[in-house]
């Protein structure tokens, strides 16, 4: 692709200037204040990877489906792309689908060589994630073995980027495989050959981030060339800079914001987000925090902050997912019920979840607002956590199906995108469950797991017992070395209405508990203090936009419950309303239909080839 600056243009406009590459901490990049590489301190940070352990549930079950998939991946196979185009030895099998050199035809759909080596640093940055819960031994010393052998293929002026469709999509992925490699695997290489590649990857990319229309608006080989990401790099360059110091990564973050067709009409109010390619541009969302926690610049804050409420408002479903066939529509027309009957691609599972998970956990950083949370949960439950593990030759799950009658099915082509992403969110749980402020720990996902951590006088944990969300009851057992103080803020549902009970030790707190908050309790926390909290779960309906109030889905507490049938069905509201649950394994509900058929609704993670309708019809 053209660019319209030179490389050694770009450079000296971005004044490489090294500040010296501080050391190696466990703390993730965006927390290192005090070097005075960052503008804003968020009020809320995660906790390190290893502090929180996963256990037994659906979400610790993906984390380790993945961490053990990509760990038996072969060196070969990963490195086998880069080694070819380097013209070194390529020993193993060709990894096949969207991985590989040749056989992309747009004509054709065949999708086998899209976008060579694409998820290669996304692999690394989940086998670095699971390293950091881990310490897996092995897994570190794979991470070595891949950054060292991607290493001796890189070139100083990159040519495996020559003639390559997507430069900025898979530069993107393999920078924050390298960040991460450096942050939680300690590689010390890592972050010498990210300058390098970064230094030699401007000469395949345009002087700014361009929108996929001035994408289409410049020469290009055909339509697949026009579909780059460019306005998604500036989240790790801000973070490479935070890792490095090298103001070069800042400016060129900078650089690649893209204020003019989106961040600035978002600041502002605008609603630009329809016709816009889904996932990547919610993606983006996550440069424009890193923009205002690197830079301090609350226009971006806002942009991300409306853009987000716009997704939510006019682009989701009940489930939490959007984008159907990839895309935003525009609000106000019923786009989201139109595309029950005309797409089965509804929602881009893995990545979409990933992105989505991104965006309200730095939200949740900056505004301590339970409403992120209550969004990540949704999410969580009715997309992501019923997506098929991804299978050894690289069959993947991509796509959650909200059509009238849906199914789920395996993409069509290997090793699609949404296998790199599935392994980085499923160890993005592990910090995306508690986090901690300065006066204490914020509980926001209610699943069977333990926190722990130290300070000068002792160490302390919460462990979470429950069935959530099969049971409304949560309990959070504390542990201690000795009494201390501080404050626990539990997550309030905004749907736990009415009157949610929030206990200690048996007895009712005094304080609020309301829906759509964080309940705070300060207490000197004793070792085996118990907390209890119990949420209300009717059921209720949400309709899938204005437009078509007689398509509903039925609800209960942060679960979708969808029906299970070779048919859409239709229901009478009250008797939709007066399903009954039946403690079955896979936890069924039982709803009459207008016809007299008994219907089962079933939560999204227990279904596997059975047809359902997310959404049903209302008797008029």
């Amino acid at each position: 692709m053209a660019s319209g600056v030179s490389r050694r243009t770009f450079l000296k406009a971005t004044g490489a200037t090294a500040a010296g590459a501080y050391a190696t901490s466990v703390l993730p990049a965006w927390a290192a204040s005090e070097k005075s590489l960052v503008a804003v301190s968020t009020p809320l940070t995660t906790f390190a990877y290893a502090d929180v352990q996963l256990l037994d549930g659906p979400m610790k079950r993906q984390f380790e489906e993945n961490h053990a998939r990509f760990q038996n991946l072969d060196d070969d196979r990963m490195l086998k792309v880069f080694r070819q185009v380097a013209g070194l030895a390529a020993p193993g099998e060709d990894m096949g689908g969207w991985y590989d050199l040749t056989g992309f035809s747009l004509e054709g759909n065949d999708f086998r060589g899209f976008i060579a080596g694409h998820s290669f640093g996304q692999y690394v940055s989940a086998l670095a994630r699971a390293y950091a819960v881990t310490g897996s031994e092995a897994t570190r010393a794979k991470i070595s073995r891949l950054v060292k052998g991607y290493g001796e293929t890189l070139d100083p002026k990159a040519k495996f980027f020559v003639d390559y469709r997507l430069p900025a999509y898979t530069y993107d992925k393999l920078s924050c495989g390298l960040i991460d490699a450096h942050e939680f695997a300690h590689d010390p290489m890592a972050m010498d050959i990210h300058e390098k590649l970064t230094r030699a990857i401007v000469a395949y990319l345009p002087e700014k981030a361009l929108s996929r229309a001035e994408q289409r608006s410049r020469p290009h080989k055909d339509t697949s060339y026009t579909w780059d990401e460019t306005y998604t790099l500036p989240e790790n360059l801000f973070l490479a800079y935070q890792r490095s110091g090298k103001s070069f990564y800042r400016d060129m973050a900078q650089r690649y914001l893209e204020d003019d067709a989106y961040f600035n009409p978002l600041s502002e109010g605008n609603n630009v987000l329809p016709f816009e390619h889904a996932y990547s541009h919610v993606n983006a969302f996550s440069s424009a925090m890193q923009a205002y926690i690197t830079l301090g610049s609350e226009k971006h804050l806002r942009a991300a902050k409306n853009g987000f409420e716009m997704l939510q408002s006019t682009q989701s479903f009940a489930t939490g997912g959007w984008g159907p066939n990839e895309a935003f529509g525009e609000p106000g027309t019923g786009q989201l019920g139109n595309s029950l009957t005309t797409t089965h691609a509804s929602f881009e599972t893995p990545c979409g979840a990933y992105g989505h998970f991104k965006i309200t956990r730095y939200l949740l950083r900056v505004t301590k607002d339970a409403r992120y949370g209550d969004s990540m949960e949704r999410v969580l439950y009715n997309t992501i956590l019923g997506a098929w593990p991804i299978q050894a030759d690289g069959t993947s799950f991509y796509y959650a199906d909200y059509a009238t009658t849906g199914k789920k099915v395996w993409y069509g082509q290997k090793w699609p995108c949404c296998s790199g992403t599935f392994p980085q969110l499923a160890a993005d749980y592990h910090i995306s469950t508690y986090l901690r402020s300065a006066d204490g720990v914020y509980v926001n996902l209610f699943t069977p797991s333990s926190v722990q951590w130290s300070d000068q006088n002792g160490k302390y944990g919460l462990k979470q017992k429950t069935k959530y969300p099969f049971d409304n009851r949560i309990q959070i057992q504390v542990s201690g070395s000795q009494a201390k103080e501080y404050t626990l803020f539990v997550r309030i549902p905004g749907w736990a209405t009415p009157n949610p009970v929030l206990s200690v030790n048996g007895k009712q707190i005094s304080g609020p508990v309301e829906p759509g908050t964080f309940a705070s309790i300060r207490n000197t926390w004793k070792d085996g203090d118990l907390v209890e909290l119990e949420l209300p779960m009717p059921l209720r309906l949400e309709s899938v936009d204005a437009n078509h109030p007689e398509m509903v889905a039925l609800l209960q507490g942060p679960l979708v419950l969808f029906a299970v049938a070779e048919s859409q069905p239709t229901f009478d509201r009250n008797a939709l309303l007066q399903a009954k649950a039946t403690k079955n394994a896979t936890g069924d509900w039982l709803a009459s239909s207008i016809d007299g058929r008994t219907v089962s609704m079933r939560p999204f993670m227990n279904i596997d080839k059975e047809s359902y309708s997310t959404y049903m019809l209302l008797k008029s």
